[in-house]
């Protein structure tokens, strides 16, 4: 490249001082975001081979019929350029056809899936989903807002996962044969899928890997594994992964078919990743997915519910409202399947959360915190620990009654403290007295805390016009001091009546005694 090529493509790819916005607006940018088509293959070959039409299975002979699949199965293996709409038009047509072809076959012919035809199967699915998946197009892609990129060559991997799906699927499948060719690399490569950005094939990856799963028992332990890899990478390093939501419905299901008593494993599982991926940033994406997964580990085994809450009030959050409100729906419902023995035992902490959520300023919080006491069976076990929990909330509702801004919220406290009165009169009454003694007690804090202040700054005050009126004599001095060095003569000798007069000892000493 010659140096002014290089010259012309810099002063290209730098935009002027002018143009350069130091504070960009996302909007602005999700404005000009539209719907982009990427294609993730980078390896075509038809350029270097050319397809033919091949018979069309039903009508083949059955003596035919599986040499006939083998070859549709390694025609198949060619891959196209989707980014050039208009090349290869025939091939890309003849490939699509004969994958229409396979999954017709599969999934209503009987017979079909003999031994040979397996890795020729694995083989061409192998060759057409696996593949590295570029970086997003928008470095800040955030999957609320924006368009995903859609996989240009969808055509044809749409077709070719329908097969895989169907291959599972069949009756004739044989999962002591496939496990030769499904291995643990396979496996590996099928949930790197996950991170696609289509979401489309990240829903066909969701229920392959479920049938993978359940037809090929040696693979369990792995796939959890690598699953539980792929959360730890998201929580801890990258913060990034398209299929988290799609992983964790996959295991809302193996979750409840775990045997009892759970594993330690499990349990391990359940408070190092399932709990921590609370953190995330994108947690709204997932949330659904993972309560639901969180509640089918309470159902499985009570004994967890205070790790499971103990851990939510550990990575609660503190400056994220939206977060907020989805912690609380998640509590609301662990809440509504907790043993009451587990209640117990979670109560106190739980509920100083709750108060807290109650007197938040923002209204949202304010509200889903108060909605407990809308669900019949919470409030059945508030009513149950009304000494416990009362306590700990009366006097966030008495003030937040009296001071909350929005009139809504103080309606919904109003009705929780009806609701308390109605369960306790008696300990309703003594909170009440002992909430206006302490208010009085706190009022008289304040009081002597302002005279002692108001004290503190008098005595500032005073101090600092002494500290003023000492510099000012201060300086007085000095000048007057300046004055008298200059109307000083500069003779060294002195007259009669600057010098001292001097006296004889006896006489000094005579007069003393006489004054004594």
């Amino acid at each position: 490249i010659s140096s002014a090529a290089l010259i012309e493509t810099a002063s290209f790819s730098v935009p002027s001082a002018e143009k350069v916005d130091g504070f960009p607006r996302r909007s602005m940018r999700r404005a000009r975001q539209r719907r982009s088509h990427s294609s993730s293959q980078f390896r075509y070959q038809s350029s270097q081979v050319e397809l033919t039409a091949l018979p069309l299975l039903k009508d083949a002979p059955v003596a035919e019929l599986h040499d006939l699949f083998c070859k549709k199965l390694q025609q198949c293996c060619v891959l196209f350029d989707f980014l050039d709409c208009v090349a290869d038009l025939k091939g890309k047509e003849i490939k699509r056809a004969a994958l229409n072809e396979l999954v017709e076959s599969v999934a209503t012919s009987r017979g079909v899936l003999i031994e040979p035809l397996y890795p020729e199967a694995i083989k061409m699915i192998s060759v057409n989903i696996f593949r590295t998946l570029p970086p997003s197009e928008n470095p800040e892609f955030d999957p609320e807002e924006d368009e995903p990129t859609l996989e240009a060559s969808w055509p044809h991997l749409q077709l070719v996962y329908e097969f895989f799906l169907r291959f599972l699927e069949s009756p004739d499948f044989q999962p002591s044969m496939a496990k030769r060719y499904v291995d643990q690399k396979f496996v590996l490569q099928l949930l790197e899928l996950f991170d696609s950005e289509d979401p489309r094939e990240r829903e066909y990856l969701k229920t392959i890997l479920h049938r993978v799963y359940g037809k090929l028992l040696g693979l369990r332990a792995y796939i959890r594994k690598q699953i539980n890899n792929i959360f730890l990478r998201f929580i801890y390093e990258t913060e990034h992964f398209n299929g988290v939501a799609e992983l964790l419905e996959i295991l809302g299901s193996i979750i409840n078919g775990f045997a009892l008593p759970l594993k330690a494993e499990h349990k391990q599982f359940l408070v190092r990743v399932l709990i921590p991926l609370h953190t995330a940033k994108s947690l709204s994406i997932f949330h659904a997915q993972l309560a639901y997964c969180v509640v089918q580990f309470m159902e499985k085994d009570a004994t967890v519910t205070e790790y499971i809450i103990r851990g939510l009030l550990k990575y609660w959050p503190k400056t994220c409202t939206q977060k907020e409100v989805m912690f609380l729906g998640e509590i609301e419902e662990i809440l509504d399947v907790i043993e009451p023995s587990q209640f117990i035992r979670v109560q106190e902490p739980l509920f100083k959360q709750i108060a807290a959520c109650i007197s938040s300023p923002h209204f949202q919080v304010a509200e889903r915190a108060l909605y407990f006491w809308n669900n019949e069976y919470i409030l059945s076990l508030i009513e149950e620990n009304c000494q416990v929990i009362l306590p700990l909330v009366f006097a966030t509702l008495y003030r937040v009654s009296k001071e909350h801004w929005n009139q809504t919220i103080v309606s919904l406290i109003y009705n929780v403290l009806k609701t308390f009165m109605e369960m306790n009169s008696k300990l309703f009454d003594d909170l009440t007295a002992s909430y206006k003694v302490e208010k009085q007690k706190e009022l008289k804090r304040e009081r002597e805390r302002a005279e002692l202040w108001r004290g503190l700054e008098e005595y500032q005050d005073r101090r600092m016009q002494m500290l003023t009126e000492a510099a000012r004599n201060q300086r007085n001095l000095q000048e007057r001091g300046e004055r008298g060095d200059l109307s000083t003569p500069s003779s060294p000798q002195t007259t009669q009546s600057d010098q001292p007069e001097l006296k004889p000892s006896g006489a000094s000493s005579g007069a003393g005694e006489s004054a004594t």
